[in-house]
């Protein structure tokens, strides 16, 4: 029988950087299984309020700053 895989809530309030160079800062919320699945998540939505294109690259933002809170 599988587990069932827990969700946690995370968000990221920090910098913004595209192809390394600050833009600044932005605030972000998701559900996911992992941190890694989280900022993957993140960095999608980053890019569309951005209005970038959602397949295009560049967009960074730091993993230890995505904090888990539920």
């Amino acid at each position: 029988m599988r587990m069932k895989e827990r969700f946690h809530k995370y968000v990221y309030d920090g910098p913004v950087m595209v192809f390394n160079q600050y833009i600044g800062t932005w605030h972000g919320e998701t559900i996911a299984q992992s941190r890694e699945k989280a900022k993957s998540n993140l960095v999608c939505q980053c890019k569309k309020a951005l209005n970038k294109k959602v397949d295009a690259g560049g967009v960074n933002i730091l993993l230890e700053k995505i904090k888990m809170v539920s």
